[in-house]
């Protein structure tokens, strides 16, 4: 049985400490803003009407020249495809550099053009919320996932459904990714 003073104690608690607030869960990838790798914003809802393929990438990975491929498939498909690069450093400190680092190393190595978020966590308790989003069925209405390693591709269509998941080891340029971007 409580006792009066347990009773007093716990409310003072709660009224010092509430209960935090559920964040209200983004009902489409439009609803995103993230910040950008070299400042300013990235809003998703700029890219209504076409494709968009979201990659967690990182500097020092084996997948790491994958940034080539996608550089190229944004320069192929840009009036329908728009490529967005999500830097994070979840797996074996693969992205150890700032931000500032991570924007001169993708330009001088691999002159990428296509946005690129700032750096990011895709996984765990410091999930970012669009990888809440991209990973949870319960938000993208498609399946569940769990980012693997570095490069793991999301697509989604023109109206903004994820339509499709590429693991790490499939190139930007395979035959599947080619197929599922020129859908229409």
């Amino acid at each position: 049985m409580l006792t009066r003073g347990v009773i007093l104690v716990m409310a003072a608690f709660f009224t010092f400490f509430p209960a935090a607030k559920a964040q209200p869960v983004p009902q489409s990838i439009y609803d995103f803003k993230v910040d950008g790798l070299t400042g300013g914003t990235i809003d998703f809802s700029a890219f209504k009407g076409k494709k968009i393929l979201i990659v967690n990438t990182a500097s020092h990975c084996t997948y790491t020249p994958q940034y080539e491929q996608l550089e190229a498939l944004y320069k192929k498909y840009k009036d329908r495809l728009v490529v967005v690069g999500f830097p994070s450093n979840n797996f074996f400190f693969e992205e150890r550099g700032s931000n500032k680092e991570i924007a001169e190393f993708c330009k001088k190595n691999y002159g990428v053009s296509f946005p690129m978020a700032a750096k990011i966590s895709v996984k765990g308790r410091k999930q970012a919320p669009i990888y809440r989003w991209l990973t949870d069925e319960r938000y993208n209405h498609f399946k569940s996932t769990s980012v693997k390693w570095n490069f793991q591709k999301y697509l989604l269509d023109e109206t903004g459904k994820l339509v499709a998941v590429f693991y790490p080891n499939t190139p930007p340029d395979a035959p599947e990714v080619i197929k599922a971007i020129e859908q229409l």
